[in-house]
């Protein structure tokens, strides 16, 4: 899944795209209110982190013009400590949720997870099809009682056909979730990824999970 920080402090910021990354996301950054409006307009993002003082936009205004802008993406906004007042107008702005600063990097993830979970016609905790199973809370697939060890390139990939099972996904809108704004590579990466799955998740098994729809894309079914 792909997210976007829209954060100022450069620290923070950095710190939540190495830990956001370490559990599989793509994570672009954004340091103001500004670039952040840009990059939401350009991009398709899963997910919005938003912080209330920014430069340029701040994070209400920010969040505000995204809806005006019918960006529909699920946002949380980053609010100041015991900001009750903060709070409120987040919600009151078009936020979906919102976390206090300081917080725990452990709740932040539960709050994605949930955010993710809404954002999809169907809510469950984990995903699957047949006996083929992921658990984005725990960063496991299995299929039967075989566990499976993928890469987190690889677990986003099988995350994302998870989430959106039955679509058929192109290259570019798979390139879209699962790497960053700062990818210049083929598309043809897609195909070699899809391949590195079918040899973990299928070929041992004797099963088809991810099916190519000539000239259109990829599909889970």
């Amino acid at each position: 899944m792909r997210l976007l920080v829209v954060e100022d402090e450069v620290r923070l910021a950095e710190a939540l795209r190495r830990g956001l990354q370490a559990e599989g996301f793509a994570v672009d950054i954004a340091n103001s209110g500004t670039e952040g409006l840009r990059l939401a307009k350009e991009s398709p993002y899963d997910v919005i982190l938003l912080d209330i003082m920014l430069p340029g936009i701040n994070g209400f205004k920010l969040c505000a013009m995204l809806r005006e802008s019918e960006i529909w993406c699920p946002i949380m906004m980053l609010t100041a400590k015991d900001g009750e007042l903060d709070e409120a107008e987040a919600l009151d702005t078009g936020a979906d949720d919102f976390l206090s600063k300081p917080f725990s990097f452990t709740v932040l993830l539960a709050r994605i997870r949930a955010l993710l979970r809404r954002s999809s016609p169907s809510r469950p905790a984990q995903l699957s099809v047949d006996d083929l199973i992921l658990d984005p809370a725990s960063h496991g697939v299995s299929r039967g009682l075989v566990e499976i060890e993928l890469t987190s390139r690889e677990f986003s990939l099988l995350e994302l056909l998870l989430r959106r099972k039955g679509e058929v996904l192109t290259k570019s809108e798979i390139i879209e979730h699962v790497w960053d704004y700062d990818f210049e590579g083929d598309s043809n990466i897609v195909e070699v990824y899809v391949g590195y799955l079918r040899k973990k998740i299928d070929a041992p098994f004797g099963t088809k999970t991810i099916r190519t729809i000539r000239g259109a894309g990829y599909v889970i079914s």
